[in-house]
Parts: C-alpha cells; sequence; structure tokens
C-alpha cells in the first residue's frame, strides 16, 4: 500500500514502536523513513496527540495499528490526517467470529472482576480481546518478569506481549523519548483468555495471580 500511494526515497511515515518489527520494516522497504511515536497507555495504540507533534513536512503517512483486540482512534487520527495532507493506513489484526468474541468477553470479564494486584484492561465497547493484557505494578521489568516465572510455576501459560520496542532494536535504534511505550513493554503481561478455557483453568488463572499480586507494590 504503501508504494501504491507513491511513497518512497525521503517520506518519513509514522509508526508505533510498541509492537511488530514488521511496520517498520514495510516502511524501510517501501524507501521511506519510519517516524516512531508513543502510544496511549489504555489501548496500546498511537496517541493522536503524539502523533500530531510527530508531523514534519516530510511526513507523508501514518501506519495505525489495533493492538491486542483494542481499537486505535481511527477518527481523530483522520483528522490528523485530513489536516496534513497524510494518508492514514490501518494494520488489523486477524478477525474472529463473533461468538469466539463473546466468549473472550465473557472471559475477560471474570477476571475484570476477581484478579487483584494487577490492572486489568481498560476495554471499550469494541474490544475483542485478542490478548488479555495486564500490568504488573512493581519496579517495572523485573518485578514483571519475576511474577510471569512465578505464574507460570503454577501452570498458568502468560507471555511478555512485547519483549522490546521497536525503536530500541539495533536496526531501529532511534535516541527518542517515548515513555509510554517504555512503561508498556517493562509492565504488560498477557494472561489466557482463550475461548476455550473451562472455568477450572480460569480459577487457576485468578488463583496463580492473586496469591502474587498482593506481594508486589507500586513503585516510587
Amino acid at each position: 500500500m504503501l508504494r501504491a500511494a507513491g511513497i518512497g526515497h525521503g517520506d518519513e511515515v509514522i509508526v508505533p514502536a510498541f509492537g511488530n518489527i514488521e511496520v517498520a520494516e514495510a516502511v524501510t522497504q517501501a524507501g521511506a523513513i519510519p517516524v516512531f511515536a508513543d502510544i496511549d497507555p489504555v489501548t496500546y495504540c498511537l496517541d493522536p496527540l503524539v502523533v500530531e507533534a510527530a508531523v514534519s513536512p516530510q511526513t507523508v503517512a501514518v501506519v495505525v495499528v489495533h493492538r491486542f483486540g483494542q481499537p486505535a482512534d481511527v477518527p481523530r487520527l483522520h483528522e490528523i490526517g485530513q489536516r496534513h495532507g497524510l494518508l492514514v493506513l490501518e494494520q488489523g489484526e486477524s478477525e474472529t467470529p463473533y461468538a469466539e468474541v463473546a466468549q473472550r468477553r465473557e472471559r475477560a470479564a471474570y477476571l475484570d472482576r476477581r484478579l487483584r494486584g494487577v490492572r486489568t484492561p481498560e476495554g471499550s465497547g469494541g474490544h475483542t480481546y485478542q490478548q488479555y493484557v495486564v500490568r504488573v505494578p512493581g519496579n517495572g521489568r523485573p518485578d514483571r518478569d519475576a511474577f510471569a516465572r512465578a505464574v507460570r510455576a503454577r501452570g498458568v501459560e502468560c507471555r511478555v506481549p512485547v519483549k522490546t520496542p521497536v525503536h530500541r532494536m539495533p536496526e531501529f535504534r532511534r535516541d527518542v523519548y517515548l515513555p509510554e511505550t517504555e512503561r508498556a513493554a517493562d509492565e504488560t503481561l498477557a494472561l489466557p483468555v482463550d475461548a476455550s478455557l473451562t472455568k477450572r483453568e480460569m480459577n487457576r488463572i485468578v488463583s496463580a495471580c492473586n496469591a502474587l499480586g498482593g506481594l508486589l507494590q507500586a513503585a516510587f
């Protein structure tokens, strides 16, 4: 899509650093320069205010990525695109059948009500819970990683959704300040929310997390 739009050498494209490297790679493959912008801490998608602040005379496009089933603020980003004459492209996640989305939402609601000691997702009505991503309080990455190891030891699979922001990877290293991206990379953990989970498995997730959550204190 970038190439079809005539985007190439010398052009800048605003992209998120929190997520997969493929978006930045696509920009460079088109001959353009990826410019990393910070995320909204609730949706984990591009923050429209930060995007607008990152616009320069060389900016020609914005690539919006919907993250974890949480939709980005596309209307506001399109408004910014119209004001500055930018192409706004969306990268969605794989579509999930409605019945499965409904089951994921049920399981997410169950976790929302019962989890203690972690910050649960602030889901909007459009959240499809492709991943159920919590924040682990404490001192960032060390406490999050310790929490993940302890939860796994109790038989619950979990994963760090974004291990390294793209602007910290060697091939795309940039000297930019993206505080929400850095914080999210250090604190987030994806817990199971699959439609196939049984009530017993859901209880195990809650028990494993709650046994640890009260031991972690927010950093000061």
